[in-house]
């Protein structure tokens, strides 16, 4: 397929990365046969570090070459006195941060580039300086032109500013892959009939948002009940890997009826052991965790122990999770009192910055 460009560059804070952006690099990638992708901001906005903004970009291009970068990221590319030792800070001259984009395709990636795209009007004198810098080092180079995309923000009306200020309202402005970072999780734990899926079920539906099942109840019920060793490391994985599905389209919190905790228990119960990737799953961390009491009649289904055996799982997480110094909140009463509870308990955890691993 004929493209327009050899190469193009776009350059970014990304921070979010937003559907304007997207709309940016996707051009570049259709007129362009590969497509370079800078990113670096010093000082760093609060909450979007560098290993952020690099994992969205992984996401969403994984064919583009990524360069996002620190001052210690670029001290490891760069030896001492062979180039810029700090990023241009965010006040830099425009100069500066144009001429540091034409080293780090030349002198870092070994490239040059043939096209710059951008959403602002800045994008012609970039273009420019770059034709500069790389002619400076070979007079033969090609002239860099400027691609201008969706200046007036009609195809995409949004601004990181905007996004900055209130993510959750304008949460269809982001890609799930890059909403699921302000998505807080909340964990729900609590032995054999404690209400913990009522209770999930009950705050998705209070707050418009979504559940993640729990899927060793699945699978247990497919195989009648008769589990495997391998089995357990399975649902673990799969219960993370669809906790990760869901949280780009939840809305601010995401309700996880069950952990990887809850699946470790269950292999120490039936085998005596765990596989270490589940030990490993089952320290997974989340926002909030909820422990719910077994302070109610016990209701017997077709794959419940019993009423005992619920006050053992009971104080078995109560050992775990101190033990592992996981905090936790004791959710007891109604259905209602314990969603009230929650819900206050909610404001504390509730953030607009993306969530720290």
């Amino acid at each position: 397929m004929s493209k327009r460009f050899r190469r193009g560059l776009v350059v970014g804070k990304f921070a979010p990365l937003h559907r304007g952006h997207e709309l940016l690099i996707n051009r570049a990638i259709d007129e362009c046969h590969e497509v370079v992708i800078i990113s670096y901001q010093r000082p760093e906005l609060p909450g979007y570090p560098a290993e952020l903004r690099e994992r969205w970009l992984e996401a969403l291009f994984p064919q583009a070459t990524r360069l996002v970068l620190t001052n210690e990221r670029l001290r490891r590319l760069v030896p001492p006195g062979a180039g810029p030792a700090e990023v241009p800070a965010n006040d830099a001259p425009a100069t500066a941060d144009r001429r540091f984009c034409g080293f780090l395709c030349q002198q870092v990636l070994g490239v040059t580039v043939d096209a710059v795209f951008s959403s602002e009007d800045y994008g012609e004198g970039f273009a420019e300086e770059l034709t500069r810098y790389f002619r400076e080092r070979d007079p033969s180079a090609s002239p860099v032109q400027h691609v201008m995309v969706d200046r007036a923000r009609l195809r995409v009306p949004v601004s990181g500013t905007l996004l900055r200020a209130d993510v959750h309202a304008h949460r269809e402005l982001l890609s799930p892959a890059v909403y699921a970072s302000f998505v807080r999780r909340v964990c729900l734990l609590g032995g054999e009939s404690t209400g913990k899926t009522t209770l999930a079920e009950a705050l998705a539906r209070e707050l418009g948002t979504l559940t993640v099942p729990e899927y060793g109840r699945q699978v247990w019920t497919e195989k009648a009940g008769v589990l495997e060793f391998g089995d357990l490391e399975h649902i673990g994985r799969v219960q993370v890997q669809r906790e990760e599905e869901a949280a780009g389209h939840a809305n601010r919190f995401l309700f996880c009826d069950t952990s990887p905790l809850t699946t470790l228990f269950f292999s120490r119960l039936l085998f005596g052991r765990a596989a270490a990737e589940l030990e490993r799953l089952a320290g997974r961390r989340y926002d909030l965790t909820l422990l719910c009491a077994p302070d109610f009649g016990f209701v017997q289904d077709d794959i419940r122990h019993g009423g005992s055996f619920r006050h053992e799982q009971h104080a078995w997480y109560l050992r775990e999770l101190e033990g592992r110094g996981i905090p936790y909140l004791l959710v007891t009463g109604s259905i209602e009192e314990r969603v009230a509870r929650i819900r206050r308990a909610l404001d504390a955890v509730d953030c607009a910055e993306p969530r720290v691993e």
